[in-house]
């Protein structure tokens, strides 16, 4: 059952995400190559309390951190670690927090210095692929009109894999609410959207196949093909004549360009 918000429930949500969005931007202003994502995680997490906020991650289903952090050819849900990044990696931070009783949480991919055309290209070409979906998420819509624009810009066009296995979802009290909301699909397919309601919008793509496998740890999901993987997410809200956005990339954006060892060059 998809649970519709009231407007004062949309605006705790909308604090919420723009928060997610400015400890986002926070990590864009000093990550670097030598810097592990151990210590993003511990960044974000000292953030969120600061914020008298709570990880949404920390012990989700068991999950021990506090975001996940995916590196290269990790789509998703990666562990933080001790290891130095790299000129040259592309790291997806996802993170969400939990106050006033709702959650906020999105995803933003990043690029270490200098990187390859092909790389450059994905992550373009992903993020622009969650703005296609989001355009999509108006009411009288359904949630197959949403995926199929991203598969259709990623897929069809610059022949990527859409993973599968992994969707977006709607948002609120808790981190996952129906609908799910798949990367590929049919126009014309899946739930109608209705005025208020909240999705998390998340187009993960890979520069290969489509194919994805999990690591022992229950979590860490991989390229099959060991090729990278780009994750951007936004939260929305179902409008009816355009989506509004919960979370604010730009926030993120000024961040990056002040950073000389991020890549905006895409």
């Amino acid at each position: 059952m998809i649970i519709y918000k009231t407007e004062a429930e949309i605006a705790l949500m909308k604090q919420n995400a723009t928060l997610v969005s400015t400890i986002l931007a926070e990590v864009a202003k000093v990550l670097k190559p030598g810097m592990t994502t151990l210590q993003i995680d511990q960044l974000c997490k000292k953030i969120i309390f600061d914020n008298k906020a709570f990880p949404t991650f920390y012990n989700y289903r068991g999950y021990p951190f506090n975001i996940c952090a995916s590196v290269n050819d990790v789509v998703v849900h990666g562990f933080p670690n001790n290891n130095a990044l790299k000129e040259g990696d592309i790291i997806s931070i996802d993170l969400g927090v939990t106050k006033n009783g709702y959650v906020g949480e999105h995803a933003y991919t990043f690029v270490l210095g200098e990187a390859s055309k092909e790389v450059l290209q994905l992550v373009r070409v992903t993020k622009d692929s969650l703005y296609l979906g989001i355009e999509k998420a108006i009411a009288g819509n359904r949630v197959g009109d949403i995926a199929f624009a991203i598969q259709d810009y990623t897929e069809r066009k610059h022949k990527y894999g859409v993973v599968r296995e992994l969707v977006g979802h709607g948002l609120g009290k808790n981190m996952h609410e129906e609908p799910q909301v798949p990367n590929f699909g049919k126009r014309g397919n899946g739930p109608k959207l209705k005025e208020n309601a909240t999705l998390a919008i998340e187009p993960m793509i890979n520069m290969g196949v489509k194919e994805v496998y999990t690591e022992d740890d229950g979590w860490t999901v991989r390229t099959r093909d060991g090729k990278p993987s780009v994750h951007f997410e936004h939260n929305v809200c179902v409008k009816r004549n355009k989506a509004l956005l919960l979370s604010d990339f730009s926030i993120i954006e000024a961040a990056e360009k002040t950073n000389p060892n991020l890549n905006t060059g895409y």
